[in-house]
């Protein structure tokens, strides 16, 4: 059933549309968001995810849009960047002021696996599942000049995995909030309680050794010999609980020193999403610079 392309097939397996997508998408040709889902083998459960199609998404006949994938937080939900984030509002007011290009915006579904293949196979399912399935339903641009990703503490602590070990598949990111702590997360710090960052057979219990195995650091050699730029957006509150404005601030210096391309923001607020709905306009116009614009196929 996954043949089928565009906005149709969206609304075909849609589970609902939320209100905030309902609302503007009683004008005719507005920009829309669905709720839909691809059967994922390596979860063995659907990933269901959030689509926003811009304006004139149904009317542009073959063109093809670049598509950014937004990852949620430490228990959040795919509705979380729309409702709390006022994401759909943000993006249809950057692109009708021409700050940032028509695009698709992908907000999956994640629960609380932190993007990585120990309690679920996320990663893999993200990159063999999801973007395949996307880009097979949508008419986005399938090349990494056209495929951005973002998202924010535990999502921007994914983002960055994704971006460090895969460079050749993405023009830029966000990180907003990231929770990208090294050594160690804080003793508050969800990573330490959800079960994930655990020893095989240990009933979930944190290991230090697993989350070293997996943070940024164990990536970026690697990274720095692709020699592939990664434009990358990072910010935090300066009030943030767990302290990530020194991990956000560390992490810049970190790739500026290595003469990566990057942009800080350290702005009045907490861990919350005050802090990310006000920097995300921000954040938006940074990552898409120079991705690619949309392309008319004839």
């Amino acid at each position: 059933m996954f043949g089928q392309t565009g906005a149709s097939f969206a609304r075909q397996v849609a589970t609902g549309v939320i209100a905030a997508a309902a609302l503007s998408s009683s004008f005719a040709n507005a920009s829309e968001v669905l709720s839909s889902e691809v059967y994922s083998k390596n979860l063995s459960r659907p990933l269901t995810y959030n689509v926003y199609l811009p304006t004139g998404y149904e009317s542009s006949g073959k063109t093809t849009y670049p598509v950014l994938y937004l990852l949620h937080g430490n228990d959040g939900v795919r509705n979380d960047w729309v409702v709390k984030g006022h994401m759909q509002s943000t993006m249809d007011k950057l692109i009708s002021h021409g700050d940032i290009p028509p695009a698709i915006v992908i907000m999956p579904d994640a629960n609380t696996n932190w993007y990585v293949d120990l309690k679920e196979r996320m990663e893999t399912a993200f990159f063999s599942e999801l973007i395949p399935h996307v880009e097979k339903t949508y008419r986005t641009i399938t090349t990494r000049d056209g495929r951005l990703i973002g998202g924010l503490s535990m999502g921007g602590y994914g983002a960055l995995r994704y971006v460090l070990k895969y460079p050749e598949k993405f023009k830029a990111a966000a990180l907003l909030s990231p929770a990208i702590y090294n050594p160690e997360p804080p003793k508050d710090s969800s990573a330490r309680f959800v079960k994930v960052f655990a020893e095989p057979n240990t009933g979930g219990e944190y290991s230090a050794r697993v989350w070293q195995a997996n943070n940024y650091p164990v990536f970026f050699d690697a990274f720095l010999k692709k020699g592939i730029k990664v434009p990358m957006y990072i910010n935090s509150g300066d009030d943030d609980d767990f302290n990530i404005e020194s991990e956000a601030t560390r992490f810049y210096e970190l790739l500026r020193a290595n003469k990566q391309p990057a942009e800080l923001r350290i702005v009045d607020g907490k861990h919350e999403w005050p802090v990310w709905s006000s920097t995300l306009p921000d954040a938006l116009k940074y990552i898409f610079r120079d991705v690619q614009r949309p392309q008319r196929q004839d």
